[in-house]
């Protein structure tokens, strides 16, 4: 937690600094990311700081969003520079996915890395009696911000395993950390949070309270096919949890808008890749952050920054 407050005020200060005398001029990069419970903050506050200090002339800013349908539009309205976003909102958004929140296809929408799978975590109070998909039938569930990545993954796993939203006892809409706290006060059952292993809402819940980690079947991803692949999440990842759990991953996708300067974009690429490490001290889901993939199977195409990076390093 140190670590983190120190980065999140290292970025505070780089976001007010002077630019170096010798930049041509000044540049504007602001970080997109999503609750400050999640996961993609506090990376989103290392990035920014790695870019502040790494990219001559440029003011960096953090701001905490609804995640990745939020961040898509953001970035395409010029409102952002990059922005975190999972694959299946990011395709959604290429190809106009209306219940998606995209009447239209994004066509500015471009990607500037793959990065950390997001696993889809159901998580019910032991209380609850909640064990499977089955058993939350009449039950009360956050599933995330409305028409966030979180809650556009309720909904697709809802679908193919033959449920919706009106199974439930009770659907709340709310970010990881209001979802948390309703449950330790016994107000919610469950909540389901698409996010990197280890999140802070879900660690801060088990340390509270006993905890089920809910299993989300393999049949599920491969009905829903690409890009959802299933995996497992670890045992011992939260407190309690002594055996893997079954459930869904989707990769995460650092996006930006064709419109974004190409030396720009190329900088925040090759920034990004050079200093991994001070991601990874920010939250160990960066440790899944691979440049060698970070190109491959992307539903949007790369900006021309980024692909520039990956032919020099010889990824592409």
């Amino acid at each position: 937690m140190r670590l983190f407050t120190r980065l999140a005020a290292s970025a505070v200060v780089a976001g007010l600094a002077l630019a170096p005398a010798a930049a041509s001029a000044q540049q504007f990069i602001n970080v997109l990311t999503g609750g400050t419970s999640g996961v993609y903050y506090p990376l989103g506050v290392a990035l920014a700081k790695v870019y502040s200090d790494n990219i001559e002339g440029v003011k960096t800013q953090v701001q905490s969003t609804k995640a990745s349908v939020e961040n898509i539009k953001l970035v395409t309205q010029g409102r952002g520079e990059i922005g975190f976003a999972l694959g299946d909102s990011v395709k959604a958004a290429a190809e106009g996915d209306a219940e998606a929140g995209f009447p239209e296809k994004v066509e500015k929408l471009r990607a500037i890395a793959a990065i950390y799978p997001n696993y889809v975590q159901i998580v019910a109070s032991k209380d609850s009696g909640i064990t499977d998909l089955e058993g939350l039938k009449g039950k009360a569930l956050s599933v995330g911000a409305p028409a966030s990545g979180t809650e556009l993954n309720a909904r697709a796993i809802f679908e193919a395993a033959g449920m919706s939203y009106d199974d439930l006892g009770k659907t709340e809409y709310l970010p990881f950390a209001e979802s948390v706290e309703l449950i330790k006060n016994r107000q919610l059952d469950a909540t389901l949070q698409s996010a990197g292993l280890g999140v802070a809402s879900i660690r801060d819940l088990a340390a509270s309270l006993p905890i089920t980690v809910v299993a989300v079947p393999a049949a599920i991803a491969e009905k829903l096919g690409a890009p959802f692949q299933a995996v497992e999440i670890p045992a011992g990842t939260y407190d309690g949890q002594d055996q893997a759990v079954p459930t869904l991953a989707i990769t995460n996708i650092l996006v930006t808008s064709s419109d974004v300067d190409e030396e720009l974009a190329y900088q925040m690429t090759k920034q990004l890749f050079e200093h991994l490490p001070e991601l990874v001290a920010a939250h160990n889901a960066a440790k899944a952050i691979d440049p060698k993939t970070a190109a491959k199977n992307l539903p949007v195409p790369l900006h021309p920054g980024a692909e520039r990076y990956y032919k020099e390093a010889g990824l592409l």
